[in-house]
């Protein structure tokens, strides 16, 4: 059921009534025109599924981009009627069940060790030095000082 307009209340004219009210007769005739999204909608399902961690702000560019003509407003509302938001991300898994103890070793020469330490000069130069080391016996196999080990 349509609204009663106020030109058939007062039986005045369009012109008269769009006087009194302050307002351009333009605005009278204007009957809104439904939007049709659906295209639009399937586009920006289709963007927000395969870059799961896009809001509606960053889908917003690849849609002007196709050619849609759509400000970021109307993109935020298709975006929540659609029930879309940015994913969050999984967290880190943990190991599961216990850990197996590194086992030591029994003899000499059956696994060795590379360590990286550093320090300072009085002067205020940084060296560092690499050992070698026998994990049964620690035994150091060599030092190696410098003031540029690269890795």
């Amino acid at each position: 059921m349509r609204p009663r307009r106020i030109w058939t209340v007062f039986e005045m004219s369009k012109r008269g009534a769009c006087r009194v009210l302050g307002s351009g007769r333009t605005s009278i005739r204007y009957a809104p025109k439904p939007a049709d999204d659906s295209e639009l909608r399937d586009r920006l399902k289709a963007f927000a599924q395969a870059r799961r961690r896009f809001g509606h702000r960053r889908l917003h560019g690849p849609l002007r981009h196709e050619g849609h003509v759509i400000n970021r407003k109307r993109v935020q509302r298709i975006y929540r009627e659609e029930k879309l938001m940015v994913r969050k991300r999984g967290r880190r898994k943990r190991a599961l069940g216990t850990r197996r103890p590194i086992e030591t070793p029994t003899r000499p020469n059956e696994r060795w060790r590379l360590d990286g330490v550093s320090n300072q000069l009085a002067g205020g130069r940084w060296f560092g030095m690499l050992a070698a080391v026998n994990d049964c016996t620690w035994e150091s196999l060599c030092l190696i000082a410098d003031t540029a080990l690269s890795g």
